[in-house]
């Protein structure tokens, strides 16, 4: 019972945020501010999945920008020429990226650690050489453009605000599959391999299967957000799916913290919307996202959330030193026996 209290009690955070900001249209944005906000949505559900990958199995993927692609341009093809609108090519989308994870992850997991990165980041730059060679088909490399209407319950919803609430629906179905996922039996599974491979391989633990079904799981997260991303700006290209967009996935959930819930919607709207605070140009943003990955890296290991949230409680508590390196032995030790 505890546990079940517990595991609910962190679902809370999230969806207080997504109240919040379900309620940020009442505020009247600029067409700017709500482009960036479905945008960094977009990311948002992406991140979920790379955050299951990442933050559970603890296996960092370098192309997952890729498997974005695979539904974005799956959208797009199947609009063309199957005439099929949104709605089905929303799980489609999703199926397609999970068949195409399963086609990197069945080579790329039998090695590990940087091995695995290089491999991931490979595919990434092989799809765009592919979408880039494809001719008409896939529209070469000025890519596809959509035509068909997005409409739900008979109204369109082309214009800025109802798509905004259609990915904000979105966000909140991922947070909370990444929720039911990480208090599953099959989410300690993860965090058994994640923590001690072999021990878990000991134990009878599939680890190579649990590691492509991670894999597979983040691919249909991936390409639920690109046929999102397709629908939104209406036009796809090779090089939205190339390296650097996976390095950019990447760095948001790295710096908004891959094991909370709360870390994938921090790091979307933190590297999404902090440029345009500061009103710095793309060079200037990507100097930005590269001190901000290695303070992270170096001061708040565990992202920022976690951080802000160790930071909080020893306020709350008082603590010193010597109380403060006890929480956090505890603390480590808690999330081990997850």
């Amino acid at each position: 019972m505890n546990t079940t209290l517990s595991s609910l009690r962190s679902l809370v955070p999230a969806l207080a945020v997504l109240i919040v900001l379900a309620a940020m249209p009442a505020l009247g944005p600029s067409n700017r501010l709500l482009s960036l906000a479905i945008s960094a949505g977009i990311n948002i559900v992406a991140l979920y999945g790379l955050s299951v990958l990442f933050g559970q199995t603890g296996i960092l993927s370098m192309g997952h920008a890729a498997l974005v692609g695979v539904g974005a341009y799956a959208a797009a093809v199947l609009a063309r020429d199957a005439g099929l609108g949104f709605w089905i090519a929303l799980p489609l989308g999703g199926i397609f990226a999970a068949i195409a994870a399963v086609i990197i992850g069945v080579p790329s997991l039998r090695v590990s650690g940087h091995h695995f990165v290089i491999m991931t980041f490979a595919f990434g730059q092989l799809l765009t050489i592919v979408l880039t060679n494809g001719g008409d088909y896939t529209g070469a490399a000025t890519g596809l453009d959509l035509q068909l209407p997005v409409s739900f319950l008979g109204v369109q919803a082309d214009d800025l605000m109802p798509y905004y609430y259609i990915v904000l629906a979105f966000v909140t179905l991922s947070a909370i599959a990444s929720w039911a996922i990480i208090n599953s039996p099959y989410g300690r599974t993860l965090r058994a391999i994640r923590e001690n491979e072999k021990l878990a391989a000991s134990l009878g633990i599939n680890v190579g299967r649990h590691k492509i079904g991670a894999f597979v799981v983040s691919g249909v997260f991936a390409g639920v957000s690109g046929v999102l991303l397709a629908y939104f700006l209406r036009h796809i290209s090779p090089s939205q799916f190339a390296s650097f967009p996976s390095i950019y996935l990447a760095l948001m959930v790295m710096i908004g913290g891959a094991r909370l819930l709360l870390g994938p919607i921090a790091g979307g709207i933190l590297v999404s919307f902090l440029p345009e605070v500061l009103n710095l140009d793309p060079v200037e943003s990507r100097i930005l996202y590269g001190v901000c990955l290695i303070a992270v890296i170096l001061l708040l290991p565990n992202g920022l959330i976690a951080g802000l949230m160790d930071g909080w409680q020893r306020l709350l508590r008082g603590n010193g030193p010597k109380d403060a390196a006890h929480h956090a032995g505890g603390k480590r030790a808690s999330e081990a026996s997850r």
